[in-house]
């Protein structure tokens, strides 16, 4: 029996654009693009009449922005999304409001520029058709919570590892969390530039400092790092000080940075003094590395199924015996906070 086509609906103002990637999509033979639309009013209605499995949206159009449209369309008709955009913080307003994925529209009009976006957005689409997003609500952001008691957290650590839906899962853990957390480390999956901007906008809404990392940064109580996209991140002893080493190695589980690759740093240097937190996430990238914090002391937390946007990286480290706790993401900071 044939495997189905993933019905695709693109919705970009530009004809050529439009034609261009409709014609190079269904080179590959698992995409049918079953239509495409100038704005989103048009799209509105082929989404009615065609009932695409995934849509890719740009994200500045006229008459409507695809922000906006995402705001109208998501909590009346839940649809994979990927958006497309140039290099703004609008593809984290996209991600807010629902949108599962997005690719970073090429600057150069040569053949190579395009087929490098192709190949990208390929990917993207058909991690997009599996995801949940059959009762997708946005997130309530409520206030942080209030500070911990005095305790020190110096030799203590933090990791996390996201991919695909982890934008809004890693806000909604560390907005709820006080200043005084112990040193967090994280790898989101995410092309360079868009970290050091995601970065930011995590620093402007939670209470501990989150910042992009830098070589030889140190972890600190009350410090978020985030690894750079286009470097891996493990951690470096240095004296008394225990910093992050960034390094241009080779991907580890098809990611530069990778989950796995930190995690492992972490095992080796904090054992039962780490806390390890897996994410929604298309893959197994986190899962070893998870299983190597566990077996070395380390405390860990599996996001679960019905909360993730795709439940990958999540199921293989449960499925592997890594997740002590497998929680909805609403509930992960309160373990957090009982845990340290």
């Amino acid at each position: 029996m044939p495997r189905k086509k993933i019905r695709v609906l693109i919705v970009d103002d530009s004809l050529l654009f439009r034609e261009t990637l409709k014609n190079k999509l269904e080179r590959d033979d698992g995409i049918e693009v079953v239509a495409t639309a100038m704005d989103p009013y048009d799209a509105r209605d082929k989404i009615l009449i065609y009932e695409p499995d995934v849509m890719i949206l740009d994200v500045q159009m006229p008459k409507m922005d695809g922000i906006e449209f995402l705001k109208r369309l998501m909590p009346q008709y839940p649809l994979p999304v990927v958006v497309m955009s140039s290099l703004d913080n609008m593809v984290f307003d996209a991600l807010k409001y629902g949108a599962v994925e997005f690719v970073n529209k090429p600057n150069a009009n040569t053949e190579n520029a395009l087929d490098s976006f192709i190949n990208e957005l390929v990917i993207k689409v058909k991690i997009a058709s599996i995801a949940n997003v059959s009762g997708l609500k946005r997130i309530i952001r409520h206030s942080s919570e209030g500070n911990m008691a005095q305790r020190s957290h110096k030799n203590k650590i933090i990791a996390i590892g996201a991919s695909t839906g982890g934008t809004e899962a890693l806000y909604e853990i560390l907005h709820k969390l006080p200043a005084d957390i112990p040193g967090v480390v994280m790898v989101q999956h995410m092309p360079a530039v868009f970290t050091k901007m995601y970065a930011q906008r995590l620093n402007a809404a939670c209470r501990m400092i989150v910042k992009e990392a830098e070589d030889g940064d140190e972890i600190q109580e009350g410090v978020a790092l985030l690894a750079p996209g286009g470097f891996q991140m493990k951690l470096h002893k240095s004296g008394h000080r225990m910093t992050v080493k960034l390094f241009e190695g080779d991907k580890r589980n098809g990611h530069i940075p990778s989950v796995d690759v930190l995690f492992d740093s972490v095992a080796q240097f904090y054992g039962n003094q780490a806390l390890g937190i897996i994410l929604t996430g298309m893959g197994q990238d986190g899962a070893k590395g998870l299983l190597n914090m566990k077996q070395n002391g380390a405390r860990t937390i599996g996001q679960d199924e019905k909360t993730c946007i795709v439940y990958g990286m999540p199921k293989v480290a449960y499925d592997i015996g890594a997740v002590d706790f497998q929680l909805p993401i609403t509930e992960i900071h309160k373990k957090i906070l009982m845990l340290i």
